[in-house]
């Protein structure tokens, strides 16, 4: 033991002359390289836009003005399926989708953004026998517009109602528009697209869905008319504009959503005939996701209570609008929802996969189609994270999980069985996984923190590891490019807080780094309930902003507080009731552990967070006033009686049963706490965390005698971008942090 301590001494100062040299003839990171002119320096390449093909392995993807078909063993390209030049009208293609026949594409141009997961375009479809691109409809741009599972129809939303486009040529049909809907009005009535706090909070925008037979439609109504508004001033005019929307803050009233369902194939005498669908006689409750079964008239509806400890998946004849509650799920605490994949019908028609938390960790289960429980199929003191999908031909799943770290991503194969789990991946690291339709092949995006993103084909062999064919992207000009550069790595370590937690978090240390020497410290943190920022990954911006203060002699440290994901139902709700409350207790423990470590001015320690991350530093700033010498709060909430419905209410409850929670860790009762040196930032055109918050914040600050800087972007979201706003934002968080830390 001792001949290996003294050898690592030897290692240590027989590479520090080193180190200190390679810094100095590297170059280094400026922040014009992360945001400004040569922004691209550190642009990691990906793979974006491929669509699998139904047939022999071929994929398509969009490429400058054209859709392009790959043999994806290959990778050469076999065919042009769309090209702008050749469209026979001028059009810029933004976004394209294929049908699921393989006959048509229907082309996005002109779009608009709306909010974070909407937008408005103009949609032409294409027919790839005759050639023949037409508009969609002339009647104004729409919304979300889906080919119908035949091809044979579109449906879309325009001015918060729904229609259908028939694209059949024969009876003079070709291009009929039929309206399903007459009521929608704005900031009233919404048909088949959702409200602002459902499109935020359940990643839902589109709220329709076509049924597997092309003839029906179901779609979510939104009453949102008893919904308070918020306003928003548009700065720029000689008199500002105000925006005004539906926004539902904590303990307000939410939209009334009901579930309809309709004939979409026309009918002769022009008549739409809908129904109702029975959701029960509580209307105070979310419908999050509706979804069709495998048979055409069954739809699958899952329904959450108000306070979301409670869960039920319905499942609804198509012809009645009857209902059958085929399974519900309780918590002590609240239900932690992942719609993209937590329910699958099975090929079988008889069973589906649904996802729970009931063991403390998310497994996946399979049901019959009447709710009995058939058996786990994954098990184990570890999450599931994305459930990719069930190979009918072989009855077995393919899941990525964390039960190699919570810190790492995997990929496995599994028997609907539970027997058999194979893991697919060896390198250390995360990888994320994107199936073809048969499983015959999948996409492979593979990154760690020490290396950008690899992306790879690989085909599926039965009982086997899958065999390599191809890499795509391997990001060796950025590699190659990274050498050039003074790169600080990330150093992971986790240690125990005095109340015995353990807790991860990463390092950024100078590249000439002296351990004899004292260094101030950055922290970063977001720590929200479910998130998750210490992962071994490639990261982009951040990391490379943290290079230009690593390169002036700071130390950047992240630490995953309690509530964060990954590490079971226990670990994340801990914080239920009372949020900010142990998320702050377990940062102050990180700049206390981090004080104690001999190279750490303990003195000069800050802390930075952008959203929850702000919430969070302001919180560290006041409540933790005597660890922290500076901070920046980026768009932070200040008090959770601000935010929406959805998300507050799962963590919270209403302000109404739980006002403590809600105020004793709000940052605007312990402004008179604050004594570092502190930088509060927010765009005034945030819809999603209002300037409300700040103005708050900064009022409460004032009140109690605080001296502060605050900075206002015009007009600028939640996400404070455009032109060279970013540039702007981190020269001054650069600024600040190099006067005051």
């Amino acid at each position: 033991m001792r001949h290996g301590r003294l050898l690592c001494l030897l290692l240590v100062i027989t590479l520090f002359p080193l180190a200190a040299v390679l810094a100095q003839t590297l170059k280094p990171i400026t922040l014009d390289d992360v945001w400004g002119r040569n922004a691209g320096t550190f642009a990691q390449k990906t793979v974006q836009g491929v669509n699998w093909m139904k047939t022999g392995g071929f994929y398509t993807a969009q490429e400058p003005g054209k859709v392009v078909k790959y043999n994806i063993v290959t990778g050469q390209p076999v065919d042009t399926l769309f090209d702008e030049k050749t469209a026979g009208q001028p059009i810029s293609m933004d976004a394209y989708q294929l049908s699921a026949d393989e006959q048509k594409l229907l082309i996005t141009t002109q779009e608009e953004p709306i909010y974070r997961r909407s937008s408005r375009a103009d949609f032409y479809v294409y027919d790839l026998k005759t050639n023949k691109l037409i508009p969609l409809s002339k009647n104004g741009k729409q919304q979300f517009a889906t080919f119908s599972p035949d091809g044979q129809r579109v449906a879309f939303v325009r001015d918060n109602n729904l229609f259908v486009v028939d694209l059949t040529e024969t009876s003079g049909r070709m291009g009929k528009e039929t309206q399903l809907t007459t009521d929608g009005k704005r900031n009233e009535i919404i048909n088949g697209a959702a409200d602002w706090v459902y499109e935020e909070e359940f990643s839902m925008a589109r709220a329709f869905e076509w049924s597997p037979d092309s003839k029906r439609l179901a779609w979510i109504r939104f009453d949102e008319s008893r919904v308070p508004e918020y306003g928003m001033q548009l700065w720029g005019k000689l008199y500002p504009t105000e925006y005004r929307f539906k926004y539902p803050k904590a303990g307000e009233a939410n939209s009334l959503v009901t579930v309809l369902i309709a004939d979409a194939t026309g009918a002769p005498d022009g008549v739409v005939r809908k129904v109702t669908v029975d959701t029960g006689a509580e209307t105070d409750i979310y419908l999050p996701r509706i979804q069709w079964t495998n048979n055409a008239s069954l739809l699958s509806i899952r329904r959450l209570n108000r306070l979301q400890n409670k869960i039920d998946l319905l499942h609804a004849d198509a012809a009645t609008g009857k209902t059958t509650t085929v399974l519900s799920e309780t918590s002590p605490t609240y239900i932690d929802l992942d719609l993209t994949d937590d329910l699958a019908y099975l090929a079988d028609n008889k069973s589906f996969l649904w996802t729970s938390e009931r063991s403390g960790y998310k497994h996946i289960y399979r049901y019959d189609l009447s709710g009995k429980l058939l058996g786990a199929v994954t098990s184990g003191d570890f999450e599931v994270k994305d459930v990719l999908g069930v190979d009918a031909k072989t009855n077995v799943m393919y899941f990525t999980s964390a039960e190699v770290s919570p810190l790492e991503r995997h990929l496995y194969r599994v028997g609907l069985d539970g027997k058999n789990k194979t893991r697919l991946t060896d390198a250390s690291g995360t990888f994320a996984i994107n199936f073809s339709p048969d499983f015959a092949y999948y996409l492979q995006y593979y990154g760690s923190a020490a290396a950008p993103q690899t992306v790879s084909v690989l085909q599926t062999v039965a009982n086997k590891s899958s065999k390599s064919l191809r890499v795509i992207e391997s990001n060796d000009a950025l590699k190659a490019r990274l050498k050039d550069y003074a790169i600080a790595p990330k150093r992971f370590f986790h240690f125990t807080t005095t109340e015995g937690t353990s807790l991860n978090g990463y390092m950024i240390r100078p590249i000439d780094f002296d351990s004899t020497k004292k260094h101030p410290v950055l922290m970063f943190v977001y720590g929200g309930p479910g998130s998750q920022q210490v992962v071994n990954s490639w990261e982009s911006r951040d990391f490379f902003w943290y290079q230009t203060l690593v390169q002036k002699g700071y130390i950047i440290v992240c630490i995953d507080n309690r509530g964060t994901g990954s590490r079971g139902d226990a670990f994340r709700t801990v914080t239920y009731a009372q949020l900010g409350k142990y998320e702050t207790q377990d940062q102050i423990e990180g700049a206390k552990y981090l004080g104690g470590l001999p190279y750490v001015d303990k003195s000069r320690i800050g802390i930075w967070g952008w959203s929850y991350g702000g919430y969070m530093s302001s919180l560290c700033m006041t409540v933790g006033a005597d660890y922290f010498k500076t901070g920046i709060a980026v768009a932070p909430v200040t008090t959770w009686r601000f935010y929406d419905t959805i998300y507050t209410e799962r963590y919270l409850k209403r302000p109404q049963e739980n006002a403590s929670g809600y105020d004793d860790n709000s940052p605007l009762t312990h402004a008179a706490k604050l004594k570092g040196n502190f930088l509060l930032i927010h765009g005034t055109g945030d819809d999603n965390v209002h300037f409300q918050n700040s103005i708050a914040f900064e009022d409460a600050l004032i009140k109690a005698g605080k001296q502060f800087q605050s900075f206002y972007y015009p007009n600028r979201n939640h996400g404070i971008y455009g032109g060279n706003t970013r540039l702007h934002l981190y020269q001054m968080m650069t600024n600040f942090i190099e006067k005051n830390l």
